[in-house]
C-alpha cells in the first residue's frame, strides 16, 4: 500500500487552481526560500510545533519527554530543539494543545477518503484538488497513486511545484495531472541561490521541457519586496515565460508575514523580519510589466 507524509489537508480553498479545491500538503521541500510561509513543510520527517500561548504549564510532557528535551525553569518550561526526536509523546499529553506534531504518513486511501467528501464541489464550481507542499515531487510514488486515484474519480487535479526535481519524474507526473502551478522566483542564478538555497537551472530547464508537452501551465511569481521585484527581474521572467508553450497565466502572489509565528513556534529563526508587505502599486506595475510580454496575467493565487 503506497503511504506518503502529509502535514495538512486544507478544504475550501480558492487560491490554489480555478474553482473550489481541497489542497493536500505534503511534507519536505529541497529549497528553503527565505519567504516560506510554510516552514512546517520543509523537512520531510514529522517535526514539534510549539505554542507557547497556549502552555498552561501542567508539566506532563516534561515527565513524558524520554529524551529530556524539556525542562523546567522557574515557572516556564524550557525546549531543547537538539535533545528533541519528534517522538509527538509530549503532544498526546498535552492537554491544552500547546504541543503538536506536525506531520503524518497517511495511505492514498485515506487521502481520497477526505477528498472525495467535497466532489460537490469541485462539479459545481470546475475546481478539484491540488497537491502542494513542500514540494510534492519529492515523493513521487504516494504523489502519482493520489493522481491516479483522482483520474479514476473524474477529479480535476493540480500540482503546485518548484520545478527542483528530477526531469524524468517530473514528466512522469505530467502524465496523470491536469494543472501545474509552475514557481518562477529568481532569474538570477546566484541570487537564486542565496534566496532558496538551490540553483535555478533545473528549474528553468524542467519548465522548457514541461511546456513543450503540457497544455495547462501556470506561472506563479512571489512578489518579495527587495529581493524579486526587482525590474530587471520582472523583465527577464515575462521574456522566458513569453517565450514558451503551454503557458496559461502568470499569478503575481503577494508577500504576507502570515507564516512568520510558525518560525518561532518550530524553534526557527525567520529570515524576512523586517520585510513590509506587498504594496499595491509595486503589484499593479509588476502585472503591467509582465502583461506587456501578452501574458495572461492575474494577481494572486
Amino acid at each position: 500500500m503506497t503511504t506518503g507524509i502529509i502535514f495538512n489537508i486544507m478544504k475550501y480553498s480558492v487560491h490554489d487552481g480555478p474553482g473550489i479545491r481541497t489542497t493536500v500538503f505534503l511534507k519536505g521541500c529541497p529549497l528553503t526560500c527565505w519567504w516560506c510561509h510554510n516552514p512546517e513543510s520543509q523537512v520531510k520527517e514529522p517535526e514539534l510545533m510549539f505554542w507557547d500561548s497556549k502552555c498552561i504549564g501542567c508539566g506532563d510532557c516534561l515527565q513524558e519527554c524520554p529524551n529530556g528535551a524539556i525542562a523546567c525553569s522557574g515557572a516556564k518550561l524550557q525546549y531543547d530543539a537538539q535533545k528533541c526526536t519528534a517522538c509527538g509523546k509530549c503532544a498526546v499529553v498535552c492537554h491544552s494543545g500547546a504541543r503538536e506534531l506536525v506531520g503524518r504518513f497517511v495511505t492514498v486511501s485515506e487521502v481520497m477518503k477526505e477528498v472525495e467528501k467535497d466532489v460537490i464541489f469541485y462539479d459545481q464550481s470546475g475546481g478539484g484538488v491540488t497537491f502542494s507542499g513542500g514540494e510534492p515531487l519529492m515523493q513521487p510514488d504516494f504523489l502519482k497513486s493520489l493522481l491516479m486515484s483522482c483520474r479514476g474519480k473524474y477529479i480535476h487535479t493540480a500540482v503546485d511545484t518548484s520545478g527542483y526535481a528530477r526531469t524524468e519524474t517530473l514528466m512522469e507526473i505530467s502524465r496523470y495531472t491536469d494543472l501545474f502551478l509552475y514557481d518562477l522566483k529568481i532569474m538570477d542564478e546566484d541570487l537564486h541561490i542565496k534566496y532558496t538555497g538551490v540553483s535555478n537551472k533545473l528549474i528553468l530547464r524542467n519548465l522548457k521541457e514541461l511546456s513543450l508537452c503540457h497544455e495547462a501551465i501556470n506561472i506563479r511569481f512571489p512578489l518579495i519586496p527587495g529581493i524579486t521585484d526587482d525590474p530587471d527581474n520582472i523583465a527577464k521572467i515575462g521574456e522566458y515565460t513569453a517565450s514558451l508553450k503551454g503557458i496559461s497565466q502568470v499569478n503575481v502572489l503577494l508577500y504576507h508575514h502570515m507564516g512568520a509565528d510558525k518560525y518561532y513556534r518550530l524553534n526557527k529563526d525567520y529570515p524576512l523580519q523586517d520585510i513590509s508587505k506587498s504594496g499595491s502599486i509595486i503589484i499593479e506595475a509588476a502585472a503591467q510589466k509582465l502583461e506587456e510580454y501578452g501574458l495572461k496575467v492575474r494577481i494572486g493565487g
